[in-house]
C-alpha cells in the first residue's frame, strides 16, 4: 500500500484529534502478553451476554464490568442530554446508505461485493481508497481485532466511514468507543 503525504497528514490529524496517538502508544513494549490477550478474546463469547462478563484465562476466572473497562481505557460513558443511550449504542442502530459508504470508501467505479440476495456484503481491499485501507488496518489491529484483513464488512465500513471521513452520521463524542452496557 502506498500512502501519499497528504493522506498520511489527514490520518495523523484525526488520530491526534481523538488523542488516539497517546493511547495507542502508551503501553511499554513487552508489557502485553499477546498469547494471554488472544486466550482472553477466544474464551470471551457468552451467548447469554450477561453481566458481569467473565472469562477463563489460564485456568483463572476473570470477571469484569463495562465500567471497569471504561475506567481502565479512560473512556467514560457519557449519555448526552435528551438521549437514553450512549453514542456507541445509538451508532450501532444506524443504517447508513451503502451507496454513500461506497462513494467515500472505494475508488471511483467500485463498491460493495453483493451476497446472493443482492445485499452489500463486503468491500475488497483492491476496491478501497488508500485512506480507507489505512483506517481499515487501524480497525483490524486496534478497534475491532480480527485476523481476516482482506476486505471490510458493511459494519466495519460504517465504522471506518465515521472514523476517517466527514459524514452525515451523528458526530460521535469521545465516549463512542466505550464498552456498551
Amino acid at each position: 500500500m502506498v500512502i501519499y503525504h497528504i493522506e498520511f497528514d489527514e490520518f495523523k490529524e484525526e488520530l491526534e484529534r481523538r488523542r488516539w496517538d497517546e493511547e495507542l502508544t502508551s503501553f511499554e513494549e513487552g508489557n502485553i502478553d499477546v498469547a494471554i490477550v488472544k486466550e482472553f478474546y477466544a474464551n470471551l463469547y457468552d451467548p447469554e451476554d450477561k453481566s458481569p462478563k467473565q472469562v477463563r484465562v489460564r485456568g483463572h476466572l476473570i470477571k469484569f464490568y463495562e465500567d471497569a473497562l471504561n475506567t481502565f481505557l479512560k473512556t467514560p460513558v457519557i449519555i448526552e442530554e435528551g438521549e437514553t443511550l450512549p453514542a456507541y449504542s445509538r451508532f450501532a442502530f444506524l443504517t447508513p446508505d451503502p451507496q454513500e459508504l461506497a462513494a467515500k470508501l472505494c475508488i471511483p467505479g467500485r463498491g460493495f461485493e453483493l451476497n446472493a440476495d443482492g445485499q452489500p456484503l463486503k468491500i475488497l481491499r483492491k476496491n478501497m481508497t488508500t485512506l480507507t485501507q489505512t483506517w481499515s488496518v487501524l480497525s483490524y489491529s486496534n478497534l475491532i481485532p480480527t485476523s481476516h484483513t482482506s476486505d471490510i464488512t458493511l459494519d466495519r465500513a460504517k465504522l471506518i466511514y465515521e472514523d476517517g471521513h466527514e459524514s452525515r452520521l451523528p458526530h460521535l463524542p469521545p465516549d463512542f468507543y466505550h464498552c456498551p452496557a
